[in-house]
């Protein structure tokens, strides 16, 4: 019966979302100060609870209004949304979508240097699938080839748009990491070919010694600006002449900026011993890990995840396709849910993205996540992963009009 229940969900959200196209076909056209009036819909606000025969009005891209029935200034265009359902824009918390030229810089294994800004593709088709699945944005990654890879991108997703349009950069920023069988490079690479590192134990080291020489860094330069100030006296070779900076690293800058907390850390991860290695790390060493992504064997050390303040990005159901995902679970999104861990469902596909409500929807099967709660893994959740939760995941006055 319940599962008679997750298929009817998934329908009549499907249903929705086929209506998204003309939601949204009918407000790129404003831009006149006209207003649009979506009323007669089963609203699922995520915040305020789902609001039978109701309304949203909008005016100038924002929510002006949510509610039952909801009176509106002319001019007003009006849709009416009877039988159908309206929720937040979907959020893809993990994807490498609108990436030219390949999403890993894979010939050095610590490469946080390098940015996926400057490679965003605003044509890429799956974009256009994702659109029609419901999805407004996204948050595109570099690949796991590396133990420290680059920068990501939050974008907005407006097809026909340049790429400068659809990047956010009041959006969360971050550096991509990733443990286990991918940066060993164990899955494609003959032993001849392989680069260091080559094991579990050298991907740890090669985090570890990576911070060990941004903080050496911080501490040139820290002494380079104490000397500037006359607070540190020149040596007998130095007297005289003005201090000289430290030579100037992007690497290390970037990788200083997670200890000093402007960047994140985003970490592919699968097995639960190598997310507690990384953040007993962090401990260590005076860092943070923002999210796991993937994170299958999550359930495992849920407390300890949850206890650290990381944020799970994962897969409804998908396992056993390598050696390390064999003891993935799908009930993994409710027992990370139960002990309090912020959950996001993700993608991680062009073709799977146009599902997600369809994923998010598995996790009321395996785990009994209410409507609600698994609505958020796809809404709210990666809004709040992202630092958009201000602007999108919900239905609510003064936010972003993403809607499906």
């Amino acid at each position: 019966m319940k599962f008679q229940l997750v298929i009817k969900t998934m329908k009549l959200m499907t249903l929705s979302l086929v209506y998204t196209a003309s939601i949204f076909a009918q407000i790129k056209i404003e831009g006149n100060g006209e207003a649009l009036l979506i009323r007669n819909a089963t609203v699922m606000t995520v915040t305020k609870g789902v609001i039978e025969n109701g309304s949203v009005l909008i005016k100038d891209g924002k929510i002006i209004s949510v509610g039952g029935q909801i009176s509106a200034p002319d001019p007003v265009r009006v849709i009416d949304a009877s039988g159908r359902f309206v929720i937040p824009g979907i959020i893809d918390s993990h994807s490498h979508m609108a990436l030219e030229g390949g999403i890993n810089e894979s010939t050095r294994p610590v490469t946080p240097e390098v940015n996926i800004h400057d490679i965003i593709r605003h044509d890429d088709i799956s974009l256009h699938r994702a659109l029609a699945g419901g999805v407004t944005c996204i948050n595109t990654l570099h690949g796991s080839a590396n133990v420290i890879g680059g920068r990501n991108a939050v974008l907005k997703l407006k097809w026909g748009k340049p790429a400068e349009e659809l990047l956010l950069w009041d959006a969360m920023q971050g550096i991509k990491f990733a443990l286990g069988e991918n940066p060993k490079r164990s899955n494609v690479q003959s032993r001849s070919a392989r680069r260091f590192p080559a094991s579990r134990m050298g991907v740890i080291f090669t985090v570890r010694q990576a911070f060990t020489d941004a903080k050496e860094y911080m501490r040139q330069w820290e002494e380079y600006e104490l000397k500037k100030k006359g607070e540190i006296k020149p040596s007998r070779w130095e007297k005289g002449l003005p201090p000289l900076p430290p030579k100037r690293d992007l690497k290390l800058e970037a990788l200083a900026d997670i200890l000093r907390g402007k960047l994140k850390i985003i970490c592919h991860a699968y097995r639960s011993d190598e997310m507690l290695a990384l953040m007993e790390l962090g401990d260590e060493m005076g860092f943070k890990v923002w999210s796991f992504e993937h994170c299958l064997e999550g359930y495992k050390i849920a407390e300890e995840i949850a206890r650290h303040g990381a944020i799970a990005s994962i897969f409804a159901d998908s396992w056993a396709y390598k050696m390390e995902a064999f003891d993935a679970i799908p009930y993994n999104a409710a027992l990370l849910t139960e002990r309090g861990v912020v959950v996001t469902i993700n993608s991680d596909s062009g073709e799977r993205v146009r599902r997600l409500y369809q994923e998010a929807a598995k996790a009321m099967k395996y785990g009994g996540l209410s409507e609600t709660e698994a609505l958020k893994t796809i809404t709210l959740n990666p809004a709040i992963m992202l630092g958009i939760e201000h602007r999108v995941g919900s239905i609510e006055p003064g936010k972003d009009a993403d809607l499906a």
